[in-house]
């Protein structure tokens, strides 16, 4: 088949978090598979100094966006014979300090620059010579070009229009914004209603992705039901459960040859099921550099985290403040709320020996603290897929996360699996929830020959792209 990806955020490129490493492996993942694959996303800032093979395309956007017409430019990278990256080139839109937001705050023309991405997406799966069979569009960004598609489709000759797949990343994000950003759109007022683009007087981008597209998925199983339901449909329970019939979900999964402990120059030392001995290297050298106490006998924890009431950072500041007294340490790598931000680093300068802090995201330390850790802390109040568990798991760090979405689906507790148990799952979101959680990973530490049965089952779990990719390709046919 020929694909064409379409998304804000593609690692290695661009990345505030799990859009952008999921986009990138699953359009390597497709074109390893023997699938033509096109990938577009904007040309941010630092992109275009790092790419030597970057070309120019002869191509020119000249399109409409609201009472004036916008240019830009299309460059092009080959990643291999069947993978192409298109960028598209607008500084006045994309050359900024953030992709989203700068210290912050969002920036005030998002709708206009994401409006003008979903036109040049819909442009070029139109009159690429590429003629893509699917046109798959990852989050709110891109979620307006379903709705264009549709529109053109009905009123002016496309042959063989793209069948069109949305995918939801996380529905806490769904690009809301004023309803005069319709205009933008340049479309009949005929689509400004409660079953296309209108959300509460507003336009909503990932609501409309939800309701045009051929296809609608979530990035795990358990997700794509929670949505159907108040507790968790972010107000578009209603809409999800009226396009019931063509939801899927389907997991995540991980790009091993970058995530893994063989081979990887981010580590102090390899590992891997047969010789665990390069882990407790690891971990040494990650109490080294946040100037913990190094002792193998100190429980570590630790995550890389948004700092976000999702990700349950309240619980984890929490409970940390007195589980520390107790003898564990912790580090974090993460940023977001400024509170959050502010309490972690207070938290980390009263306990310089026992709490390591560090804000913003650094990519090789992502994988120090990994592979480093004891334990990994995902308390998320929900959870569309999370990788960060999947990358703990093949770096034998026992998981402790809460029974929601994706990490109840790929997390495995002794009570679900007995001896596969690779992982340790809380219900409530709650303090004691998670202190109860925390305590039993204790009484494993204590266990040293449990603890390796743990990590080699974590080790040995499989959420490669292959199976995923196959789900994909189901619904890229529509033969669910």
């Amino acid at each position: 088949m020929r694909i064409l990806l379409a998304s804000s955020e593609v690692y290695p490129y661009s990345k505030t978090g799990g859009l952008g490493d999921a986009v990138g492996a699953l359009g390597k993942a497709l074109a390893t598979e023997g699938h033509h694959v096109g990938i577009i996303t904007p040309l941010y800032r630092g992109i275009r100094e790092k790419l030597s093979g970057l070309r120019r395309v002869d191509w020119k956007f000249d399109l409409p966006l609201g009472t004036k017409r916008v240019t830009a430019e299309l460059f092009a990278l080959d990643v291999s014979t069947r993978l192409t990256i298109y960028f598209i080139d607008k500084p006045a839109y994309f050359d900024r300090p953030g992709i989203y937001n700068d210290n912050g705050s969002d920036y005030a023309d998002n709708a206009e620059r994401f409006i003008f991405l979903s036109k040049c997406v819909v442009n070029l799966a139109r009159h690429l010579p590429f003629k893509p069979d699917v046109l798959h569009l990852h989050d709110w960004p891109v979620g307006m070009a379903a709705l264009m598609v549709q529109h053109e489709a009905k009123t002016s000759v496309w042959d063989n229009r793209p069948r069109v797949c949305c995918t939801i990343h996380n529905l806490a994000y769904q690009g809301v914004f004023p309803g005069s950003a319709f205009s933008l759109l340049n479309l009949p007022a005929s689509w400004f209603t409660a079953d296309t683009t209108e959300f509460y007087g507003q336009i909503n981008c990932l609501k409309t992705g939800i309701a045009c597209a051929d296809a609608v998925t979530t990035v795990s199983p358990r997700y794509a039901r929670e949505i159907t339901t108040q507790e968790y449909g972010a107000g578009l329970d209603g809409l999800l459960r009226k396009r019931q019939n063509v939801l899927t979900g389907i997991l995540n999964g991980v790009d091993y040859e970058e995530w893994n402990t063989i081979s990887n120059p981010c580590l102090a030392a390899s590992f891997s099921a047969d010789n665990m001995s390069g882990k407790a290297i690891c971990k040494s050298a990650l109490q080294e550099r946040f100037g913990l106490t190094v002792d193998s006998h100190i429980p570590l924890f630790g995550t890389v985290t948004r700092l976000a009431d999702q990700k349950g950072i309240d619980l984890l500041l929490t409970v940390l403040n007195e589980m520390i007294s107790e003898g564990i340490q912790f580090v974090m790598l993460g940023s977001g709320a400024k509170h959050y931000e502010e309490l972690s680093v207070r938290m980390a300068e009263r306990n310089s020996t026992k709490v390591g802090v560090q804000i913003g995201y650094d990519h090789a330390l992502a994988h120090q603290i990994e592979a480093g850790c004891d334990f990994y802390l995902m308390p998320s109040r929900f959870e569309p897929c999370g990788l960060n568990q999947l990358y703990s798991l093949r770096y034998g760090t026992i998981p402790i996360v809460r029974r929601t979405g994706g990490l109840d689906d790929t997390v495995i507790d002794a009570v679900d699996g007995g001896v596969a148990a690779n992982g340790i799952k809380f219900g409530d979101p709650t303090p004691s929830g998670l202190t109860k959680a925390i305590r039993k990973s204790l009484t494993l530490f204590e266990n040293k020959e449990l603890m390796t049965h743990y990590r080699i089952q974590g080790i040995a779990a499989d959420f490669s792209w292959e199976q995923s990719v196959r789900a994909y390709e189901r619904v890229y046919k529509d033969e669910l």
